[in-house]
């Protein structure tokens, strides 16, 4: 069948009517089924609108919208709407169909029908699943991006034409321009919210308040570290008698993780699984967990989301009510007067924990670090592309220690218990902050860290001269050394100078098919090392193929290289490995 996750990407003759029994008819069969084994006749489905789901039990995507669209054929079926839809499986086997199908309340071709599956995809031009196409009484093609219109709207967005789905957005950029706490807040089956006591609170006792959204998903590692700090900065305005409150929109699947998170919130919240909680994520163009959505007393939007201030200031953040824009300033330009100030003894100085270690747990001293110039290395075992940087680090750790006896490098782990610290450590010939130490936290939250592996370049002064480093040291390698804008500089006037020399075009025997012509370009993976490359590249347009001028014009370059083993290990809670980057989910 299509691939994965392409969703919806298929097209198909909007103006064609097409006989239902045609095209869902076997050689032999006028029927459809139920999980049950039922046989519905097809001409029954006359009349109706019908979503076509093209769908598979091994594709996740497909799994995690199936459930909405049973909750959506539900609620239809519920109103008496013609509603009916047609599984048409991508499944390998029977057993896996039989299983998908148990849990689907319509109809679907017979596993056994491989033929008339085959024609449908090809009608429809199925290339992505899940995909759902939708036709009309008279089997015209009214939707055939049907995935997004349901997933967004569920019945609401009935029978799911472009002209309904438009109508819907129209709608809702009007409410925007209208907004008030009732329009958010307020569905028409409930005008109220709850506490975790079980009470209810009237959304109109909010009025006139400084009110925060809250989305988040409970057990979710970022999500949680947010909500400590956030029911801290709860807490000092709630003391200070401040007109403020803090509404959780919560993104949770199970009841359970809604109840143990709210349990500990000390705010309100919109009902577990409400509609209404799917309706603000769209509404408010959610990204990202967790969100913190900023409404002032008139129920406007002053800001989409301050989680990122709250990160960076912590519980100080209480210093930026009412969120306004001065007061935001404030903060930002405390954040500034922080920034000069910095030293390294600020950076890694907390308390008693003045210290960093060397192999065998040896403490050395940050005092001895100082006036270096430092990289701070973020990482972890447990991440594929931390693995596979590892080796070149180590690389280019050594030549830039052999220009300069006092530059030093500390890992600050992100791994999940000492053991794995110890074994990643064991392969790192510099220094460590402790497993579980918590000036990591401080130091991520300080550089904004949003995925490893990562490098902070700190300068002999103690300020940060870039939280870049790893870019420009896959770039430039060691020459980077001390990664300082001057240095970059310098690097680039010297690759420009070189390349007046560079022939305009050559043929090489790792892509012997073209010319590979000098280009001018940005940032690019070299196909000959597998390194960064950017400003030239020898390329060929036609096979996308990029060549590093220094692995385009060294002549007899080794073949291949070392490859480095990658132990397989399960990517952290709340991280997403993509490419050569783990990142917060």
């Amino acid at each position: 069948m299509a691939a994965v996750g392409d969703e919806d990407n298929g097209a198909s003759d909007g103006g064609e009517c097409h006989d239902l029994k045609s095209i869902l008819a076997g050689d032999e069969r006028d029927f459809l089924i139920h999980n049950n084994g039922d046989q519905v006749k097809i001409a029954n489905l006359e009349g109706k609108t019908v979503g076509l789901y093209f769908s598979a039990s091994w594709c996740p995507p497909c799994r995690g919208f199936t459930p909405k669209l049973i909750e959506t054929y539900g609620e239809l079926s519920s109103e008496g709407k013609d509603f009916e839809v047609v599984f048409v499986s991508g499944d390998r086997d029977e057993d896996s169909f039989n299983g998908y199908f148990s849990k689907m309340p319509w109809l679907a071709i017979p596993f056994s029908d491989s033929k008339a599956r085959d024609r449908l995809d090809e009608l429809f031009k199925v290339r992505g699943i899940p995909h759902l196409v939708i036709l009309g009484a008279r089997g015209e093609v009214l939707n055939e991006k049907g995935v997004p219109a349901v997933r967004e709207y569920g019945s609401e967005g009935y029978p799911f034409t472009p002209e309904k789905i438009n109508k819907l957005k129209e709608d809702e950029e009007a409410a925007k321009r209208e907004q008030t706490l009732q329009t958010v807040l307020v569905s028409p089956s409930r005008d109220y919210l709850i506490s975790n006591d079980g009470n209810k609170v009237s959304v109109s006792e909010l009025e006139g308040k400084i009110v925060c959204l809250y989305f988040t998903i409970n057990g979710m590692k970022p999500c949680d570290e947010f909500t400590l700090v956030l029911g801290k900065i709860y807490r000092k305005l709630k003391e200070r008698g401040e007109s403020f409150e803090v509404v959780m929109v919560s993104l949770d699947d199970e009841e359970s993780s809604f109840k143990g998170g709210f349990a500990t919130m000390p705010w309100l919240a919109i009902p577990f699984q409400d509609k209404s909680c799917g309706k603000l994520v769209r509404y408010f163009e959610l990204r990202t967990v967790p969100t913190l959505v900023v409404l002032g007393a008139d129920g406007k939007t002053l800001h989409s989301n301050i989680a990122e201030v709250v990160e960076e200031h912590g519980e100080e953040a209480w210093e930026g009510f009412p969120f306004s824009q001065d007061k935001m300033d404030m903060l930002a330009e405390k954040a500034k007067a922080k920034l000069e100030a910095q030293t390294l003894e600020s950076l890694l100085v907390s308390g008693e924990l003045d210290y960093v270690i060397g192999k065998d747990g040896v403490k050395v001293p940050v005092s001895e670090l100082i006036g270096k110039n430092i990289l701070l290395y973020f990482s972890a075992k447990w991440c594929g592309p931390c693995r596979a940087f590892l080796p070149k680090l180590v690389e280019e750790y050594n030549k830039i220690k052999e220009k300069d006896s006092a530059f030093e490098l500390v890992f600050v782990s992100s791994d999940r218990d000492q053991n794995s610290f110890e074994d990643f450590f064991s392969g790192m010939p510099w220094l460590a902050l402790p497993f579980g130490d918590e000036r990591k936290k401080t130091l991520s939250r300080l550089f904004k860290i949003r995925g490893i592996p990562s490098l902070v370049a700190i300068g002999p002064t103690g300020k940060t001269v870039t939280t870049d480093a790893r870019h420009l040291l896959m770039i430039h390698g060691a020459d980077a050394y001390p990664f300082t804008e001057e240095r970059i500089k310098e690097l680039e006037d010297q690759i420009e100078e070189m390349a007046k020399g560079w022939p305009e075009k050559l043929k090489h025997e790792l892509h012997e098919e073209h010319e590979l012509v000098l280009t001018r370009c940005g940032e690019y993976g070299c196909d000959g090392c597998n390194g960064l490359g950017g400003k030239w590249s020898y390329r060929c347009t036609e096979c996308n193929f990029d060549l590093h001028p220094r692995c385009a014009l060294v002549e007899n370059r080794e073949k291949g290289g070392e490859e480095h083993s990658e132990e397989q290990g399960k990517t952290k809670e709340g991280y997403v490995c993509d490419g050569d980057v783990c990142r917060k989910a």
